[in-house]
């Protein structure tokens, strides 16, 4: 039988046809708690660098990351994720600079924590900051090495905990790295630490403007789809989302946001997990780039796009876009 009257006596669009009725009738809701800001930091005092090719994006130096911390949480955003714009004389084939204590991102961390108690501060683990030939992890005659990198990787995030950092977010997709991950951070006394798993990150051509930000765009040698899934691999991603969660992750994010919004369903749907997804460089980029020139209406596109993670599953998301939409929300945007 069928679920509703038919037409006359079921009119769809009389729910639609006021603000208050939709707003009555909405199955989800999008908030400033679902955003977190990635930002790129760099070294300098009272610098801001921009981006090119991600318009209204900059690099900050710390003292200008902690100004954006201020400024996020007068907005009501909680949570920032920092990316490091490492010098170039830093980059090495061992990465040393990546488990530092005082590196940039970790001092970052610091100055966030010192001037901002209640901000969450996300940290990327990976290597391709550091690295000399621009991957996430250790490469060896031409070979990204699992098992060495994966220690590296725990260096790091070892660090990055010590510093102060609430969510530790494995980006690099090495096989194991967030059992090994989970159990030092309980040896080191670090178990409340909460590791966002990169789980389901594609070997995707949105990557491209933030390779820029962070300077690695010219180092990468070769591709990285030894180590990142192929785009037309559902299931694989859930594999290593349900390998991630058997190990210790607390929270999984998709990679790219909108081209992979099934695999957010999907994830949501088998795990009931916090799911997350990052609306990359490429995706933001177009977006600008379409509204610089008219084509779009950029807010709303802006919003429209946000709202669709919401609906596909999502708990929250990685958004460029994060203070803009923060302030479209809080003057109760429709």
């Amino acid at each position: 039988m069928p679920r509703f009257a038919p037409f006359p006596t079921t009119r769809m669009r009389r729910v639609r046809r006021t603000p208050a009725l939709r707003a009555l009738v909405r199955e989800d809701r999008l908030a400033v708690d679902d955003l977190i800001w990635p930002v790129f930091v760099r070294e300098g005092e009272g610098t801001l660098e921009e981006v090119p090719s991600m318009p209204g994006v900059v690099r900050r130096s710390v003292d200008m990351v902690v100004e954006a911390a201020e400024q996020a949480a007068a907005l009501g955003i909680r949570a920032m994720c920092l990316f490091p714009y490492t010098d170039a004389s830093l980059r090495t084939e061992g990465c040393e600079e990546a488990w530092l204590p005082d590196n940039l991102s970790n001092r970052a961390t610091r100055a966030i924590k010192a001037a901002v108690p209640g901000m969450a501060v996300m940290t990327d683990v990976a290597l391709d900051p550091y690295n000399a030939n621009g991957h996430d992890g250790i490469v060896r005659d031409g070979v990204i090495v699992n098992d060495e990198s994966v220690e590296a990787l725990v260096r790091m995030g070892l660090a990055q905990a010590e510093a102060g950092a609430d969510i530790l977010g494995p980006s690099d997709m090495m096989d194991g790295r967030i059992g090994a991950l989970r159990a030092a951070l309980e040896e080191a006394g670090h178990q409340d630490v909460t590791i966002m798993s990169y789980a389901a990150k594609y070997a995707s051509a949105f990557y491209g403007p933030f390779r820029d930000a962070v300077g690695a765009s010219g180092r990468l040698v070769g591709d990285k789809k030894t180590y990142q899934i192929d785009p037309l691999n559902a299931e694989a991603g859930l594999r290593c989302v349900e390998r991630d969660l058997s190990e210790g992750a607390d929270m999984v994010m998709v990679k790219p946001g909108l081209p992979y919004l099934d695999m957010v369903r999907r994830v949501k749907d088998r795990f009931g997990c916090p799911t997350f997804a990052y609306q990359v460089s490429g995706e933001y980029a177009m977006i600008r780039a379409a509204a610089a020139q008219g084509w779009i209406d950029g807010e709303r596109v802006m919003m429209e796009s946000l709202m669709a993670f919401r609906r596909a599953g999502c708990d929250g998301v990685l958004t460029y876009f994060a203070p803009e939409a923060a302030g479209l929300i809080a003057k109760g945007w429709e």
